[in-house]
């Protein structure tokens, strides 16, 4: 997500026949949040913890403006009670650990800090290798979440469940005391995380894309969030408004609508939401500070508006490969997604 979609949309696009903008607090202004606001707090699963409502993610924090930018962002963040600091490995070569390790020096006791482990098929030594790194980034001796990173090809399950595999890892590094609780994530089809939810290893954690238009297209809404919240599992929502603010800047929905409606969805723990810049953080503390969950009605209504987008022109992560990491693609025996054509 971009700037630009701290403005975009200032009127509700389903407001005309469904939704009222004043319902959903929208003022059409994006200004700085007042001091004493701090973002609501929810349980995170049977974690034991307590995560806020929206998070942080990491892939964005790799392109703001440089370190003072994020350690300002994520200051400013932590200073309104958002607690949960996404990440991966391989999210621009390890610079986006680098930068949240530095911001957090200091305050890393009052931040739930996840990242992501990303073997794509490879053994569980490589595994272990990369949570060293991650922890080294990080500047941290142990995770709070760590995720298997982007299971989104059909043999995954196969490959993670594998004998001396990626979730082999997972089970070393909590006995090791280095993570406290693991998961995986994924963004492609909702088939792909129910073979790995029952496939049988206890997963803590499960992150899956969650925003209006998902209910009517390869829904993960409809048919991993009630497996995930029956056993009792945190739900990491991502992608509310598209993945790099598609939604947005098409004029689809406003980030008040993609917001609201994935912090109101029942049974999720935290949003991460992309936040490049403090213009965008901004914009969705101003959010979650008008933030009241919507009712069943306003929900309905939202994804009855999303039925005319069932062809995944604005979940492209899930339609396309262009949310699909190199690295991913070459150990799956693809060609980078740059290769490919238009």
């Amino acid at each position: 997500m971009t700037a630009l979609s701290a403005t975009a949309g200032a009127q509700s696009h389903v407001a005309q026949n469904t939704i009222n903008p004043e319902v959903l607090n929208f003022s059409g202004e994006y200004d700085t949040p007042v001091a004493e606001f701090q973002v609501p707090r929810r349980a995170m699963g049977k974690t034991g913890l307590e995560v806020s409502i929206l998070g942080m993610g990491g892939f964005h924090l790799g392109t703001a403006a440089g370190q003072p930018e994020v350690n300002n962002m994520i200051a400013k963040a932590m200073d309104h009670g958002i607690n949960f600091f996404d990440n991966a490995w391989e999210y621009h070569k390890g610079v986006s650990e680098e930068r949240v390790g530095a911001a957090l020096k200091g305050k890393r006791d009052k931040a739930i800090v996840m990242t992501k482990v990303c073997t794509h098929g490879r053994k569980r030594d490589v595994a272990m290798r990369m949570l060293e790194e991650s922890l080294t980034r990080l500047q941290t001796d142990h995770l709070d979440v760590w995720q298997v990173h982007e299971v989104v090809y059909y043999n995954d399950p196969e490959k993670c469940y594998a004998s001396d595999g990626v979730l082999e890892a997972l089970s070393a590094a909590k006995q090791q005391g280095k993570v406290r609780f693991v998961g995986f994530t994924g963004h492609k089809n909702p088939s792909i995380h129910l073979e790995m939810l029952n496939g049988g290893y206890p997963f803590d954690t499960v992150q899956m894309p969650l925003n209006p238009f998902d209910y009517s297209y390869r829904s993960f809404q409809q048919h991993v969030l009630p497996v995930a919240t029956q056993r009792g599992m945190a739900v990491f929502g991502m992608k509310s408004m598209g993945g790099s603010g598609e939604m947005i800047s098409s004029g689809a929905l406003t980030p008040t609508e993609a917001l609201s409606y994935a912090m109101s969805l029942p049974g999720v723990s935290t949003t991460i939401s992309g936040m490049d810049s403090m213009a965008v953080l901004d914009q969705n503390l101003k959010i979650v500070q008008n933030f009241t969950p919507l009712t069943a009605k306003q929900i309905e209504d939202l994804r009855a508006y999303g039925k005319r987008f069932e062809d995944g022109r604005y979940e492209l992560f899930k339609s396309t490969v262009k949310y699909d990491g190199d690295l991913g693609r070459q150990q799956h025996d693809y060609p980078p997604s740059a290769d490919l054509p238009a």
